[in-house]
């Protein structure tokens, strides 16, 4: 690796699997020192040994008491990525008041409290990067029975427009990276509740014009752009890795 990240810290939730998880071990390839962040420490057992510069720590990003001591206790930060994140399977009609409730606190308001605590440290030192993951699905394109996930991740990007411009001139920066239907646990797991399993696969690859699905590294990839000094003068965008989806 070319060590894009040398002497910088980061702090990632949701980084017990799937997108989380390989941001924290490409940034730790990278050179960074990573807290990884997800409500499971159990899944993150194995990351210290894959890199060593990785430090797990278990994190419900819904405890506000819990983020404001996770962030404190993680020392100087240079980067913050939100990749906690919860989807609801519904249209409105099928969205009770509790999953709406549930959606927002888990993928809008995490992200408030979350920045919210690294912030004033940031301004301080005169430099950030703080990436939100929101998503195409309905923030950007209108995907089926996605109301309540889209709405939640359409908050995540207005609040990543509003922050970064907020903070434009402390040297801080704020962006949003937008993943289409990417392969991970999460995806596997909605895969294989469904009534045909193979069906709902080829759906959900057939989205892609591009003809699959997202890999979780491709998403890696991007936020280490938004992460690393190449990105220095961008911020309050959103950056679509969607295999053609919103063409």
């Amino acid at each position: 690796m070319s060590g894009r990240l040398e002497g910088r810290r980061a702090f990632v939730t949701g980084a017990g699997q799937g997108m989380g998880r390989a941001i924290a071990l490409l940034f730790a390839e990278e050179g960074a020192s990573v807290v990884a962040a997800s409500r499971t420490l159990a899944k993150m057992d194995d990351l210290p040994r894959l890199a060593p510069s990785i430090t797990p720590v278990g994190l419900d990003v819904t405890d506000r008491d819990a983020v404001q001591a996770a962030i404190a206790a993680a020392g100087d930060l240079d980067i913050l990525v939100n990749c906690a994140g919860w989807v609801h399977n519904g249209s409105i009609i099928d969205c009770s008041e509790e999953d709406w409730a549930k959606s927002l606190e888990q993928n809008a308001t995490s992200c408030f409290r979350t920045i919210r605590a690294v912030l004033p440290g940031m301004i301080a030192r005169g430099r950030g990067s703080i990436i939100n993951v929101a998503s195409v699905a309905s923030s950007i394109t209108g995907v089926a029975n996605r109301a309540a996930y889209g709405a939640s991740k359409a908050a995540v990007i207005g609040l990543t427009k509003q922050v970064a411009r907020d903070v434009i001139r402390t040297g801080v920066r704020v962006n949003a990276l937008c993943p289409g239907t990417t392969a991970s646990p999460s995806l596997e797991n909605r895969i294989a509740a469904s009534a045909d399993p193979e069906a709902t696969r080829r759906e959900f690859a057939e989205r892609q014009p591009i003809g699959r699905l997202g890999d979780v590294s491709e998403m890696a990839a991007a936020a280490l752009y938004f992460a690393a000094d190449d990105a220095a003068f961008t911020t309050g965008q959103i950056l679509v890795v969607d295999g053609g989806q919103t063409l």
